[in-house]
């Protein structure tokens, strides 16, 4: 009889299996080290089966979708890693679009626009996956993911149950989710006009374009605001530190509230520079900092 290891057994329930695999070549940051494997399922089930492998067999496991806002240790990770990338089908029922976790937002958005209906127009062009931007009720120019969100399917532990946007509790880049695994979800939207939700669409790419560093490495917004009225990157402005670097991690010249690697930056240097932002934001301002990237070490 044949006694298949973990990797086999995954690979058998229908994901691809990467070994070894650095984390750097799937982040947008390009940073993090070797991990187990990098499992990239390509169905539900085959994320499910998976999970159920893994939790089998007492192995630790974390999440990823798109990479956009994970800061990862290069000395890497003793753990398996799940790829949500090729989870993106979706469907349409009247003014509800429901996808599946993988699909990167950007597209939802465009999937949104090209069927006239509206909701969705502030959020475009904020990079990552859709359950990416669940897990952190994404927002930006007044306008979060609980505003569009009308149901979400979650795994925890050997279930699958759905919860409104309201069960998950969610307000300023938070939401009640934890550990579960967030599989599909609901968006709820407006019947509109194409011309007109491409043309918002288009405005609010545009901001970003003139504001953020969108063509550098970068993961994304460094820092949650700490209270409503006080802008990180403007603060981080005003202590001189735009441009400030820790070897080849760096704060964004183009948007303060951004942290960019300039080269070989390292996980230790993002980490150091984010201790002295938190530190000099405290001394002047009197404010504590929480990360909005994501840290895994």
């Amino acid at each position: 009889m044949i006694v298949l290891n973990t990797l086999e057994k995954i690979y058998l329930s229908g994901s691809e299996v990467i070994p070894n695999e650095k984390i750097s070549k799937h982040t947008s940051i390009e940073i993090g080290g070797k991990v187990k494997a990098l499992i990239v399922p390509n169905t539900v089930s085959s994320l499910l089966r998976s999970l159920e492998i893994l939790e089998s067999n007492e192995e630790e496991y974390r999440i990823m979708g798109l990479g956009t806002n994970l800061l990862v240790s290069d000395d890497g990770l003793d753990v398996f890693v799940l790829k949500t990338e090729r989870l993106s089908a979706f469907e349409v029922k009247g003014d509800l679009i429901v996808s599946e976790s993988g699909t990167p937002l950007k597209r939802l958005c465009e999937i949104a626009a090209s069927l006239g209906l509206s909701g969705m127009e502030e959020l475009y062009g904020i990079p990552g996956s859709f359950g990416g931007a669940i897990y952190m009720n994404a927002g930006a120019y007044g306008k979060e993911m609980k505003d569009v969100l009308e149901w979400v399917e979650l795994y925890d532990g050997g279930k699958v149950e759905r919860f409104s946007s309201k069960d998950l509790e969610m307000s300023y880049r938070k939401t009640s989710v934890g550990n579960r695994i967030i599989l599909r979800a609901a968006l709820k939207l407006k019947k509109g006009y194409s011309e007109g939700i491409y043309k918002r669409m288009k405005e609010y790419l545009r901001r970003r374009l003139e504001k953020q560093p969108i063509f550098e490495k970068s993961a994304g917004s460094l820092f949650k605001r700490p209270r409503p009225n006080f802008y990180v990157g403007s603060a981080i402005e005003k202590l001189g530190l735009k441009g400030f670097s820790v070897g080849g991690m760096k704060i964004s010249e183009k948007h303060a509230g951004f942290l960019v690697n300039s080269g070989n930056g390292k996980f230790e240097d993002a980490i150091k520079l984010i201790e002295i932002v938190r530190e000099k934001i405290k001394e002047k301002f009197g404010e504590t900092l929480e990360t909005e990237v994501r840290i895994w070490r």
